[in-house]
């Protein structure tokens, strides 16, 4: 049978995943999953760029390299604009499933989890509320346990001459990424100096901007739907979120502002 546009996509089983329940759904309910698993493919493309990231940062190949985190931005564009349409589901219109949801979350996102993790926002708690066994909790646990994406850029600047301190590459990669003066100092020196270098260093500002942009769009959403009620699943809802902003995933590329 020749290849179609429906087969080749999948598009009868792709348009049949709007159902997580029986029964008949809201209205306002059926674009929320929608977005929602959106978003989960989004997660998908982007965990496959950061892999992608991380191998040719490893590999000392810049133009790749920013080939690469121009379409990671660019995705995070669409992730962040696609609140503005989970925004148009009102309060009350929430309130009309948001029960049916029953212990479901999105803190449950083991593939946003990843990201973090790859990010360097790493914590064994993070992983342990996914069921032992399951092949989201081995997801995850792998993610845990492999280098970051800092740990991918402290190599490329080591292969583009800089000559970074070993306990910096040699880092335990399960710790969350800490500032390190040293580090800062051989960033100044980039950014002064190799204008190549330091314009990979500007991308991964631009990442980091972007995902703390995501969280605060995030935030407001949940504030102006559900206020300060618990949230779906029994999280703390936007009191949590609201601790998740303003903490940088690189904080040497924050730090180093003050000294150029």
């Amino acid at each position: 049978m020749a290849v179609t546009y429906s087969s080749y996509l999948k598009l009868e089983q792709l348009l049949s995943l709007q159902t997580p329940r029986a029964g008949e759904l809201e209205h306002d309910e059926t674009l929320f999953v929608i977005i929602h698993q959106i978003y989960e493919l989004w997660f998908k493309e982007v965990l496959h760029e950061l892999e992608y990231l991380q191998k040719v940062l490893r590999a000392n190949d810049t133009p790749n390299a920013g080939a690469t985190l121009k379409r990671i931005l660019t995705i995070l564009k669409t992730l962040v604009a696609q609140i503005d349409v989970l925004e148009t589901i009102t309060p009350l219109s929430f309130l009309a499933f948001r029960d049916r949801l029953e212990s479901g979350s999105g803190f449950q996102s083991s593939q946003f989890r990843e990201i973090e993790f790859i990010l360097g926002k790493k914590g064994r708690p993070s992983f342990e509320r996914y069921p032992e066994g399951s092949q989201q909790r081995k997801s995850v646990e792998t993610r845990f346990a492999q280098p970051t994406l800092w740990d991918a850029f402290l190599h490329y600047l080591n292969a583009s001459g800089y000559r970074v301190p070993q306990d910096q590459l040699k880092r335990d990669v399960t710790l969350p990424v800490e500032p390190s003066p040293a580090v800062q100092t051989i960033l100044i020196d980039v950014y002064r100096k190799n204008p190549t270098v330091a314009s990979i260093a500007e991308r991964l500002v631009d990442l980091d901007e972007g995902f703390m942009e995501w969280r605060y769009r995030h935030v407001k959403m949940v504030q102006r739907t559900i206020g300060t009620k618990i949230g779906t699943g029994g999280s703390a809802g936007a009191e949590y979120l609201m601790k998740t902003l303003n903490q940088p995933a690189f904080p040497d590329l924050w730090a180093i502002r003050a000294e150029l």
